[in-house]
């Protein structure tokens, strides 16, 4: 056996939107503050890092200007002793002070990741090497005032000279470093700049997404809880009394389930307002038939004894008043027949339920009327299983509603034909027996009217045969159907349902393909 497909719920597919939007939603969201945290540790960087970097290196190059320019004076001033103690107080507080600033600028601006602190170990170096070049100035200072206090103005000049040199190069390497601290500055904007642009455009996109999926979600929403306004419609036109079948929206969930159920409640409502009907008629009849029994039945037997007793008191020279007194006779046969006819109606026998073979069942009705059906140029094909299991039915009220359908179908055939019928196993269980004529068929409008009493379209027709047969179909627990037949006539589906009981052994273990009997008359 097949697994029972799961169905899907609408609570499921609403959380299942919910989650959908939410993850949309959070994941611009999450992008958002992904973005805000970089902006913010890039803006830390440059307040803590780049900035007090760019301020120290600035000093240095200031410092070193105005270490050149003391140097374009120092060979001219009056007064050397003070302007060594300027130079003294530079290259031992001033230039190790500011030099540590540039390096712990330089720590604190480059210690993330793994690129950063390449950047940052290169502007170390450089920074250190600096450093140790403008070192060796203190010697030549130191030089430089000596031959001013010995009167060396030669050797004095060529020593400021030298630190001159020494101090424009230093600067060129200081602004150097300047150029490279400014460049990842420069770098960093750009990133930023960059960073916020790819920011924007995700935002956008991710904001459109999201109203995207809202949409869809609403939209897919709105399709699910379709089929809920057409139940809650269907609902209203049954109880404004419309209770005609109608096609239910496809759909996997409770939703469609409920459309479904709903659907075969009004249409069991539709058949027990129809049994009812048919129950109120029915009742009518009996009362009608109970009336013409005690009213009709006794006189027209009184008419019947009295014709005979007429026919018999008249001679053979009477014979055209004996030819009237049959005539009589027989229309009060057919009066009594059809008041039996009614009563039979108004009064339905309990069944009588014995175990049947119902291809038995089928031969014997159709050998009864078969010499009747011959006369009439019917031909009759049976077509019967041999493995049918047994059934228990009432073998009379089951036989009347075969002779009610051939006598149907012969009368829908006046030139003669052909009555196939055939008996098989159910795919449900039970047995279907199948009785379809050649002739010329009816429309729909007459089908669905045919199991209506007094409903004929006969000129000396009751209408209640097939009522009747139906009744006794449906007092066995069956079924019975009318269609259509190509490429014309009409079929009678019956249908009986299984019973387990009466079902013997050797024909629940027949075979699927069993052998079929075939029969022609």
């Amino acid at each position: 056996m097949a697994p029972r497909q799961r169905q899907k719920t609408v609570a499921g597919r609403i959380l299942l939107s919910y989650a959908l939007v939410t993850a949309a939603f959070l994941l611009t969201a999450g992008w958002g503050v992904v973005a805000q945290r970089q902006a913010a540790e890039e803006a830390h960087l440059m307040r803590s890092g780049y900035l007090p970097l760019s301020l120290a290196v600035r000093d240095v190059i200031a410092n070193q200007d105005t270490w050149n320019t003391q140097l374009n004076h120092i060979t001219s001033a009056k007064n050397p002793a003070d302007i060594s103690v300027w130079f003294e107080s530079a290259l031992r507080l001033g230039r190790p002070k500011m030099f540590g600033q540039v390096r712990a600028a330089i720590s604190r601006a480059f210690t993330g990741n793994a690129d950063a602190r390449q950047i940052g170990n290169g502007l170390m170096e450089e920074t250190t090497r600096i450093e140790q070049v403008l070192a060796a100035d203190r010697e030549l200072i130191q030089r430089l005032f000596a031959a001013l206090d010995q009167d060396e103005a030669g050797r004095a000049e060529k020593l400021r000279e030298e630190l001159v040199t020494r101090g424009v190069a230093g600067k060129k390497r200081l602004s150097q470093l300047e150029q490279r601290v400014q460049h990842n500055v420069d770098h960093l904007f750009d990133l930023a700049r960059a960073r916020e642009q790819l920011a924007i455009r995700l935002l956008l996109g991710m904001s459109a997404f999201t109203v995207l999926i809202g949409a869809l979600m609403a939209f897919h929403a709105r399709r699910v809880l379709k089929p809920l306004a057409l139940v809650t419609e269907r609902a209203k036109a049954v109880a404004s009394g419309d209770l005609r079948p109608h096609p239910v929206v496809a759909s996997d969930d409770e939703i469609g389930e409920l459309a479904q159920t709903f659907e075969n409640m009004v249409t069991a409502i539709a058949r027990a307002n129809e049994q009812l009907l048919t129950a109120e008629r029915l009742a009518a009849i009996g009362k009608m038939a109970a009336h013409v029994t005690h009213e009709i039945r006794n006189p027209l037997s009184s008419m019947a004894l009295n014709v005979e007793l007429l026919e018999d008191e008249l001679g053979e020279q009477e014979r055209e008043a004996r030819t009237l007194l049959r005539a009589i006779a027989n229309e009060i046969e057919r009066l009594t027949a059809l008041s039996e006819q009614y009563l039979s109606v108004a009064r339905r026998p309990a069944l009588r339920l014995e175990l049947e073979n119902i291809g038995d069942v089928v031969r014997e009705a159709t050998e009864f009327t078969r010499r009747d059906l011959q006369r009439k140029h019917v031909e009759l094909e049976l077509e019967i299983d041999e493995a049918l299991p047994l059934l228990r039915v009432d073998e009379a009220q089951l036989k009347q509603a075969f002779f009610n359908l051939l006598r149907n179908a012969s009368e829908a055939m006046p030139a003669g034909g052909t009555v196939r019928i055939s008996a098989g196993r159910a795919a449900e269980g039970g047995v279907d027996i199948v009785v379809e004529d050649e002739g010329t068929g009816m429309d729909d409008a007459t089908r669905e009217h045919l199991f209506e009493p007094f409903f004929t379209t006969k000129s000396h027709g009751t209408g209640l045969g097939l009522p009747i047969t139906r009744e006794i179909l449906e007092a066995h627990g069956g079924s019975i159907a009318c269609e259509p037949r190509d490429p014309r006539g009409t079929r009678f589906r019956l249908h009986l349902p299984a019973d387990e009981v009466g079902r013997p052994g050797a024909a629940a273990e027949a075979p699927a393909l069993s052998p079929l009997h075939e029969e022609r008359y």
